[in-house]
């Protein structure tokens, strides 16, 4: 049994992670222990990082090295931590110290302590973060500074296993500095690939992506307030302050919204979202409150509001619409389909509001499907150009049934379906349909009839390359 956190009385008195408790004890007698809750903590810390949702819509719990390489461990050399992309985001606080002065000053009334760095690199940051001297408990590394902030820093806060750093030590480098001036290529061949990559990830020269890169200019809007909120109708004020607002960047971009994210935050470090699509790239503010309106009594106040911010997490670029010059027009069939596929789809489900429409196969049974709603699709009316007629109704899938033809390639003459025997009275055919030359299918060529038996049923049959008899299709 170990030691796996330390208080700052702990690590005083000399006390280090992973000692043994016993040990722990024979320093400090007066040691109070309290048994590690790794499920507990791990909760926290992602409700932790749902709260820096208000700073950034760029957030990710500390276990890039993790996904990355399995035998880095964060253990030992500053915890577990949040990371996030600030990029274009500190504007919105004044600027990038007031931003980590804010965000210490809450963390601290949440009652945690942080350490907080704000650099080019993930690697820098994480490094100023636990191995600098922090007085304030927050720093900023100006912009290309990088290389002399990681200088006097020890080498373990390249996040290196221990190993590694013990075998660095053994030659005598034991700074981060030591290692700027020497050659990549026998510091490689010494101590493997994974110093070269994190000491040029730290001073970036290597990508280290945390999230897909963001816009010039983030599609974020952000509200604070001088005292909390609590009403509805406060709410939904406040929810078409930031449409207004994040349009207007939308606007100035030339896109549109087809996913935005409302954030609220609480006095006591609680988070709720709601979420909202669009068919097609939108930002009417109007059109989008709709959207949101009947979600904001999923939101529940508790204590007040604080903080809302509004993220448009999918956009894409706004189609030129040809408008009407006429004073008091009526609103076009288009941006109507738009408004009622939208309602219905916040209110339903993604996957409840589908469409028919076709699909790249000369196979019948493939020929079409049903996929999201979109305008133009649903103007489509015909795939190709044919000639010949198509059952209205298809058997999905087709069903065999018993033929007698003339010859094993000749038309049928009479079949037995579901337990009725049709005799044919008239034939059309045949008709050779086959995959798509891609498709590894070669079996499934078809020789399609159109038939029709004594009282005058129309079917659609079919006899395939193994000389089976299918309906596939029943007509009128």
């Amino acid at each position: 049994m170990g030691l796996s956190a330390l208080n700052d009385a702990a690590e005083h008195a000399g006390l280090k992670p992973h000692m043994a408790l016993a040990d722990a004890r024979a320093i400090l007698p007066s040691l109070t222990v309290h048994p590690a809750e790794p499920t507990a903590d791990g909760k926290m810390l992602e409700r932790l990082a749902q709260w820096c949702g208000r700073y950034s819509p760029w957030v990710s719990m500390g276990s890039i090295e993790k996904e990355n390489d399995p035998t880095l461990s964060l253990e030992g050399a500053g915890g577990a931590g949040i990371w996030l992309d600030a990029t274009g985001c500190a504007h919105l606080f004044g600027d990038e110290k007031a931003m980590l002065a804010d965000m210490a000053t809450r963390i601290e009334k949440l009652g945690f302590t942080a350490r907080i760095a704000m650099a080019d690199t993930l690697g820098c940051a994480w490094a100023v973060a636990r191995f600098a001297t922090n007085d304030p408990p927050w720093r900023t590394v100006p912009s290309g500074n990088t290389c002399e902030a990681l200088a006097p820093l020890a080498i373990t806060a390249l996040r290196l296993p221990p190993a590694t750093v013990l075998a660095l030590h053994e030659v005598g480098l034991r700074y981060i500095e030591d290692l700027l001036d020497m050659p990549r290529g026998p510091l490689a061949a010494r101590f493997e690939k994974e110093v070269r990559l994190r000491l040029d990830a730290a001073l970036g020269k290597s990508a280290e992506p945390l999230s897909p890169i963001l816009p010039t200019v983030p599609l974020v809007s952000r509200l604070t307030f001088a005292e909390p909120i609590g009403h509805r109708g406060d709410i939904a004020a406040a929810t078409r302050k930031l449409l207004e607002k994040l349009c207007a960047i939308l606007e100035k971009q030339g896109q549109g919204a087809r996913q935005l994210v409302l954030s609220v935050y609480r006095p006591d470090g609680s988070t709720a979202r709601v979420t909202v699509g669009t068919a097609r790239s939108n930002r009417e503010p109007d059109h989008l409150l709709r959207l949101f309106a009947e979600h904001l009594d999923e939101i529940d106040p508790e204590f007040g509001i604080d903080e809302m911010t509004l993220f448009a997490a999918v956009a894409g670029p706004m189609e030129v619409a040809q408008t009407s010059l006429q004073r008091g027009a009526a609103i076009q069939s288009t941006d109507r389909f738009n408004a009622v596929v939208d309602r219905l789809t916040n209110r339903l489900g993604p996957g409840s509001v589908r469409q028919a429409r076709f699909r790249e196969s000369h196979i019948p049974e493939r020929a079409a499907g049903f996929g999201p709603v979109d305008r133009k699709d649903a103007e489509q009316t015909d795939q190709e150009n044919t000639d010949t007629p198509r059952p209205l109704r298809l058997l999905r899938p087709p069903e065999e049934i018993e033929a007698v033809a003339e010859s094993t390639d000749g038309p049928p003459l009479l079949f037995r379906w579901r337990r009725v025997l049709h005799r044919i009275q008239r034939c059309e055919g045949p008709e050779r349909i086959a995959p798509e030359w891609w498709c590894d299918d070669n079996n499934n060529t078809r020789d399609y009839y159109r038939v029709e038996n004594e009282t005058g049923q129309r079917f659609w049959l079919f006899r395939n390359s193994e000389t089976s008899w299918y309906i596939h299709g029943l007509f009128g």
